[in-house]
């Protein structure tokens, strides 16, 4: 009866560990999501701030919601390699009520303008994507990253369009490499990566480098 009462009291111990270290490792695993929530928001509420500050007035509002719609995007595409089709739309809805608001006298044209910008980037990043399954065979660059495209050429300008391409490229390239170096693993040209993380923001960060030389000159 000892005995029996020795082992009931041993497995008791080891399940009360087992549970004690579930437990802190939940409580880790929520430190952390916390904390990354935590960085997210501040990220948030950085650039909506920044928005603010450069472009003053309806024009920084507009750009206030690109900025969110552009973090949503990153922070899903990360996660998950999925950019929804309805922050999409929105990126691009807002970008034709900027296209009006910036040109007031000349609304449907820039509103035109914008969306043939859009359309046209959009088709080139589309024939990319053609052209790298015809030589590959295999998918190299997502739907959601074609239209996220027509995002960018709606919003930025000629001149600042293959610079927020390069900005993310490099980005992407760069996050890529460092994290197999890090992990120690092999370096695939194969490897996926969620285009979308990297674009996305740049987009942002190459509309408010827009607002700021427009300042400037």
């Amino acid at each position: 009866m000892t005995l029996h009462h020795k082992n009931v009291t041993t497995k008791s111990i080891g399940k009360g560990r087992r549970s004690g270290f579930l437990e802190h490792d939940l409580r880790k695993l929520a430190t952390s999501a916390a904390f990354i929530n935590a960085l997210i928001a501040a990220a948030m509420g950085a650039a909506v701030y920044v928005s603010l500050v450069i472009a003053p007035g309806t024009i920084g509002l507009l750009g206030a919601g690109l900025a969110l719609i552009m973090l949503t995007i990153a922070l899903i595409d990360g996660r998950s390699f999925i950019i929804p089709d309805w922050l999409n739309a929105a990126g691009i809805v807002l970008a034709m009520v900027y296209a009006a608001v910036r040109e007031p006298e000349a609304m449907g044209q820039a509103v035109v303008v914008a969306l043939l910008r859009g359309l046209a980037i959009a088709l080139v990043i589309f024939l990319v994507r053609y052209g790298y399954a015809k030589l590959r065979g295999r998918q190299g660059i997502g739907l959601g990253d074609i239209k996220l495209a027509f995002v960018a050429g709606a919003w930025l300008d000629w001149v600042m369009i293959p610079f927020a391409m390069e900005l993310a490229a490099f980005a992407a390239l760069a996050t890529y490499l460092l994290r197999q170096l890090v992990l120690k693993h092999p370096i695939s040209a194969r490897a996926r990566m969620p285009f979308g993380l990297f674009f996305a923001p740049a987009i942002w960060i190459c509309w408010a480098i827009e607002m700021r030389w427009a300042d400037l000159f």
